[in-house]
């Protein structure tokens, strides 16, 4: 497993640079749509799709995550939600929790918001939904984000000779 940690830890770092774009370019085009310039939709709607990619690209990651390090991923008609929550968990002698409770929580708002982006038409939207996401970005990436690190660091001391396998 050393070395597929190792791949792992490396993939973690890289993703978490590509959803960094993808916050700060959420918060650009947000403050866009809040001054109710023209094509203010349009604004919205990208908000809407950056949000949908930053919470594919977490949950991509807690895919591997399940995959290489605890051996099982859930499935089913939940399996967004339990994935979410595996995350959160300690897995007895495979790793720490990835992320805190409360980051899940926060995650969790982001979860749903995706599925409703995949099953509703973009003029649904609704701008107070986002605007309450957009307050709680900042926090729960940052949260997320130094989890995230935190995990990958995990990761790369099990490649230490001195560690135990």
């Amino acid at each position: 497993m050393k070395g597929s940690a190792l791949e792992l830890a490396a993939r973690i770092r890289c993703e978490v640079v590509e959803l960094d774009r993808v916050v700060e370019r959420t918060q650009r085009v947000w403050s866009r749509a809040v001054r109710s310039e023209p094509d203010q939709d349009l604004y919205i709607e990208s908000v809407a799709l950056n949000l949908h990619g930053l919470y594919s690209g977490i949950e991509r990651l807690f895919e591997l995550i399940a995959r290489r390090i605890d051996r099982s991923a859930p499935s089913g008609e939940t399996w967004h939600r339990d994935l979410l929550e595996q995350m959160a968990r300690d897995q007895t002698e495979a790793r720490p929790a990835v992320i805190s409770q409360a980051s899940a929580n926060g995650l969790d708002e982001f979860r749903r918001f995706r599925h409703l982006v995949r099953n509703v038409y973009t003029t649904n939207l609704v701008p107070e939904k986002i605007a309450k996401l957009m307050a709680q970005l900042g926090n729960v990436w940052t949260r997320t984000r130094a989890e995230l690190l935190a995990f990958a660091e995990f990761l790369e001391e099990l490649d230490r000779p001195d560690s135990t396998p």
